[in-house]
């Protein structure tokens, strides 16, 4: 049994690799060449895209699409533009009126790089994109089917999302939270996304199975919150070599984690229990579900 298990990490691990070179291509792709005037912020927004990064919410989208019955080809658009989407928060969330951060993905952040003001219109430019990117899918025939993803990534990214839960983030440093707080404002900052990435996977197939989509809903907030929950237990536990950002910046900066509200042990328990939630809402599905589940292992198992 182990063996069979060691051959189908193999397998996921071998799937991943193949789909993370594949969405930088699909990026490298769809961005403005360098080339392009005006030159240095389409510089820069390579830069701040290309080269790095897990892709997990390119990944979801995959996994999602696959089990939906999606093509690889259908489903590239939409993926790329939820990794566009989270490029743009991670070039604002570094910045000095933010997180003031200046590593990101190994290498300096944007506005280290390029400066403060480029480094707002990078973000601002791949958000731009990635709703143009949608808009013009030539795979997307469905005006319905095109205007439910971009409604998906719009709620994802907007107040009652990305930016709203870091609103409450920005407003929240250095005063204690509840458990119920911390969830609230991870949903809306870090799980949005992860549930639109593979919410527009599933919506990428022709044909929609609405109990797969309620499903592939469930699975994807279990498994958003999971991510930050693993997040607040590396922030803690691992060094800024392994991270790929600076370590401890939660603890220096006085913000509120699952490990400061739980500790590290009962986080790490709490990381275990989303990712049963996430497996129960797959369990009346048999293989096709596989890609979501060695998915939320390698989301919550990643280092610990």
């Amino acid at each position: 049994m182990s063996a069979q298990i060691n051959e189908q990490k193999a397998d996921f691990n071998a799937w991943a690799v193949d789909m993370q070179a594949r969405m930088e291509k699909v990026l490298d792709a769809h961005m403005p060449l360098a080339s392009v005037s005006p030159m240095r912020l389409h510089e820069a927004m390579r830069y701040s895209t290309l080269g790095g990064g897990k892709r997990v919410r390119a990944l979801l989208a995959y996994a999602a699409g696959d089990f939906c019955g999606a093509t690889l080809e259908q489903v590239d658009v939409p993926a790329a533009s939820v990794e566009l989407i989270h490029a743009f928060s991670l070039v604002h969330d570094d910045l000095p009126c933010m997180d003031d951060d200046d590593l990101r993905r190994g290498k300096p952040t944007t506005h280290r790089q390029y400066g403060d003001a480029m480094a707002l219109l990078v973000g601002d430019a791949l958000q731009s994109l990635a709703f143009q990117l949608i808009s013009q899918d030539k795979l997307l025939n469905n005006a319905t089917q095109k205007l439910q993803m971009l409604h998906i990534l719009a709620l994802a990214s907007g107040s009652r999302g990305m930016a709203g839960g870091q609103a409450i983030d920005i407003e929240s440093i250095g005063i204690p939270l509840t458990r119920a707080e911390l969830e609230h404002m991870h949903i809306q900052k870090t799980g949005a996304l992860i549930r639109a990435a593979a919410l527009l996977g599933a919506y990428s197939a022709d044909n929609h199975d609405e109990e797969k989509i309620k499903a592939i809903d469930h699975f994807a907030k279990s498994i958003g919150l999971a991510f930050q929950v693993v997040d607040d237990i590396l922030d803690a536990d691992a060094d800024t070599h392994t991270l790929g950002k600076t370590a401890g910046k939660d603890k220096l900066n006085n913000k509120s984690t699952y490990v400061t509200i739980l500790g590290l042990s009962a986080a790490k328990q709490l990381a275990s229990e989303l990712h049963a939630n996430a497996m129960a809402a797959l369990s009346f599905y048999g293989r096709e579900a596989d890609l979501l589940r060695h998915l939320a292992n390698f989301i919550t198992q990643r280092s610990f």
